[in-house]
């Protein structure tokens, strides 16, 4: 089966943000965001880490690291940006996870660098996928109002689920509490506030993985000269759902979420992560 990763996906721009999120210290002795799932996912058993970022953020990635984990790490460091072809902005969740895929060997857990996914949810992603009877893979779902900032307009994978199995991601624009409801855009609609979304934590076994290339190669053939197009893996994973390729489980949890985008959100999610 081999080992299994803990691939964090770490080479994102922060634009709305104003800077590199991924390293900004939100936990109450300066932890980010990422050294929460390294503790988790070690503790869970991982036998790797695999930080997927940009050239110019690895010397001060390994340097947080080093602090924040001072007796080491099985750690491997990949840089999306040198995986071609070069651009500016990074290509997309999915062509960060084909980036490393050289460097996996056996199972992986893939999640964002920036997102916080609750006391349990790291390790119930790892023990589910370890102890899945075949090829398959795993999704921890979140409640959608568990996911929501007070004010503003935010995008989500909408989970359709059957039988505790994926059907399909409908990516949905434009969600805010309206008038007491949840209302979407993009699909248009009133929205369940149970109603589980993904927040990009996934456990895949070796097959979903190796099959992004192909699924690479086609998207660039089609958008290459595009400079905003981005190969995101929920999208690439939604298709391999669709061609009946993969199969896989979903967990839903009812911890809460934390993430930011605007350095607004800043004090709000350190006061979430106090003494956790």
């Amino acid at each position: 089966m081999g080992d299994t990763s803990l691939l964090i996906l770490a080479a994102g721009l922060g634009s709305r943000f104003g800077g590199d999120k991924q390293l900004v210290a939100v936990g109450p002795d300066g932890e980010a965001f990422l050294d929460y799932a390294i503790r988790d996912g070690l503790e869970a058993g991982v036998e790797r880490i695999v930080v997927v970022t940009r050239t110019g953020l690895e010397a001060p990635l390994r340097d947080h690291l080093a602090v924040q984990h001072p007796g080491g790490l099985p750690l491997l460091v990949v840089h999306q940006d040198t995986f071609g072809p070069s651009r500016r902005k990074p290509w997309g969740t999915g062509h960060a996870v084909l980036s490393a895929a050289e460097h996996l060997d056996g199972p992986v857990i893939i999640l964002n660098a920036d997102d916080y996914y609750g006391p349990s949810g790291v390790r119930r992603t790892i023990e589910t996928l370890t102890a899945s009877k075949g090829p398959r893979g795993v999704l921890l779902a979140f409640e959608l109002a568990r996911t929501l900032p007070e004010s503003g307009r935010v995008s989500r994978g909408m989970c359709q689920v059957a039988d505790g199995r994926l059907v399909r991601l409908v990516e949905t624009h434009g969600i805010r509490r309206e008038g007491g409801s949840l209302l979407a855009d993009d699909p248009p609609g009133i929205l369940d506030e149970r109603a589980p979304v993904s927040m990009n934590l996934w456990g895949l076994p070796t097959h979903a993985v190796e099959r992004l290339a192909g699924q690479w190669a086609a998207f660039h053939s089609d958008h290459a000269d595009d400079p905003a197009a981005e190969f995101l893996l929920p999208m690439a994973l939604d298709e391999q759902l669709s061609e009946a390729l993969l199969e896989v489980d979903v967990l839903v949890t009812d911890e809460d979420w934390i993430g930011m985008t605007n350095p607004t959100d800043l004090d709000a999610v350190r006061v979430a992560l106090a003494g956790r």
